[in-house]
């Protein structure tokens, strides 16, 4: 192992922790087929959400440390489930009706709802397909459908089909005694309907590969095969079959799945071949700390975080503590913007230890930008606070004064901050402004504050004009600093939170500030505009 492996190492990266299982793994020899097969699974029954993005982030992130440690190849594969049947009709999308007409059938037999491809699993794969090309992520993408009708299953298949007792016996106890009476990991796809069918198996002919069910509307009893997409497996061993027969080494999940993993794990063992490495990571939780769900559409969608930040604050938002349940929900986006320019300002004056536990090491494969970002986002929202912006022209009056040199030309990051800024300011921000007026002590240190300020100008350092009010807030006597910087916050901005007020005086203008506190003393009504 080189040098700077042992450094990554010895870094507080989990994804090298992760990668190290790996390395293990075939420290001795290669695998036979030639590469190291990291796989993530996507069950197509509704639209791909920001829990399915992160899942292929993480996985994609052990890929790149593990080619860190080793020379070995690696592949991605991002798996769609697309054979399994529709069991419920999501609450988010359109042409419910035609979904519900079609329930029990293949992802890929059923009506596409909005109209745009032959089958709702082609959609929603062609969703997932987008956005993963959006990021960049090199992968190749396997449907089950094609894989089972293929006949690229048909070896592992037979194999279920060999060693069944020993399959179900991993299975039964984990069933209640009513499902344990019908249970079989095979799911025919009945000839008739076109439905993937729960019903016991009467007989099966192992050299044939053939299994028998009666017909559960008919009563006739039905022969088909087990290979060539005419029966689909049952998850948990379907997803022990896929680790089979593509010879998967590494899939994380969420810790909802922790029990399927280790029947997985199990059954992948009984056909013959090791299990995958693997990460069992938390969930993601909605504004009302509710578990995100593909068919409810709750939470936030990709489309509506990039409105508002960039790719980047998302990966990193995805990147940090994966073993924490996090809300994902609009009001994190902004410190996942600032945290994420911060890392990346950290990183050239970092050792080797250092950078390989940064983040942005791993969000840019090993080879971050420099970071260019005078005014965090945060800050421009402040600014957006008081200048009630409709475009990022208007924020660019300040920003260019306060930056020098800075031009939307030159710095398009902070030119595309500035823009996400205004959207957000707009959608989150200004609805929920509430302004009051200062009590009687306040008031009295915003009128010493002013005549400071008149004292100043737009030089005066950033530095210096925060021990202004910081000095006013003493002077006053404030039980708690935080109280009068709160005031500050409450009746010049309308939000009970905000900036370091000196970087924010300097951005906004010494004398704009001024004139925005004599606003108030005088009993103006700042949310009237």
């Amino acid at each position: 192992m080189s040098s700077d492996a042992e450094i990554a190492l010895s870094s507080n990266s989990w994804a090298f922790a992760e990668a190290k299982k790996l390395a293990d793994r075939y420290a001795k020899e290669a695998p036979a087929k030639g590469y190291v097969l990291f796989e993530t699974g996507y069950g197509p029954s509704g639209l791909p959400h920001l829990g399915t993005f992160g899942e292929v982030a993480r996985t994609t992130w052990v890929m790149h440390a593990f080619q860190k440690l080793s020379d070995i190849p690696t592949k991605l594969v991002a798996f769609s489930d697309d054979m399994d049947g529709l069991r419920k009709v999501p609450d988010n999308v359109p042409n419910k009706e035609l979904l519900a007409e079609n329930l029990d059938k293949p992802l890929t037999a059923v009506p596409d709802p909005f109209g745009t491809h032959n089958s709702f699993g082609e959609h929603n794969n062609s969703r997932l397909i987008a956005f993963l090309d959006q990021f960049g992520f090199d992968y190749e993408f396997k449907s089950s459908t094609e894989a089972y009708k293929s006949g690229e299953f048909d070896d592992t298949l037979k194999l279920v089909l060999e060693k069944y007792d020993q399959v179900i016996n991993v299975i039964l106890p984990t069933l209640g005694e009513e499902r344990q009476a019908t249970y079989s990991p095979f799911l025919p796809v009945c000839p008739r309907t076109g439905k993937v069918l729960q019903v016991p198996i009467i007989t099966r002919d192992v050299d044939a590969a053939t299994v028998t069910y009666n017909d559960p509307e008919t009563g006739e009893e039905i022969t088909v095969p087990v290979t060539g997409g005419h029966c689909k497996l049952q998850w948990k061993v379907d997803w022990a079959m896929r680790w089979h027969a593509l010879e998967v080494d590494y899939e994380m999940a969420g810790k909802d799945l922790i029990d399927s993993v280790t029947l997985s794990s199990k059954i992948v063992r009984i056909l013959g071949k090791k299990p995958p490495e693997g990460f069992n990571y938390e969930l993601f939780l909605d504004q009302d700390g509710k578990k995100i769900s593909k068919s409810k559409g709750n939470g936030i969608s990709i489309e509506e975080w990039l409105t508002y930040a960039s790719p980047e604050s998302l990966a990193l938002y995805m990147y940090q503590n994966p073993k924490k349940a996090k809300r994902l929900y609009f009001d994190v986006i902004p410190k996942a913007v600032d945290e994420y320019y911060t890392f990346l300002d950290k990183f050239p004056e970092q050792e080797a230890k250092q950078q390989f536990g940064n983040p942005v090491w791993h969000l840019h494969n090993g080879n971050p930008p420099a970071a260019n970002m005078p005014i965090s986002f945060g800050m421009l929202l402040n600014l957006a606070a008081v200048v009630n912006p409709d475009d990022k022209s208007v924020l660019w009056g300040f920003i260019s004064r306060y930056a020098d040199g800075a031009t939307p030309e030159n710095n398009p990051a902070l030119d595309q901050l500035a823009g996400y800024a205004v959207a957000y300011y707009n959608d989150f921000v200004k609805p929920h402004k509430k302004y009051r007026q200062p009590t009687d002590q306040e008031k009295a240190a915003m009128e010493q504050l002013v005549g400071m300020l008149k004292e100043a100008d737009q030089t005066t350092d950033a530095g210096d004009l925060q021990s202004m009010v910081f000095q006013v807030g003493k002077d006053h006597e404030f039980e708690n600093l935080r109280d009068w910087f709160k005031a500050l916050y409450e009746t010049l901005l309308g939000q009970s939170q905000g900036p370091r007020m000196g970087s924010f005086i300097s951005l906004y203008g010494v004398k704009e500030s001024t004139a925005l506190i004599e606003r108030v003393l005088a009993g103006e009504d700042l949310a009237a505009g």
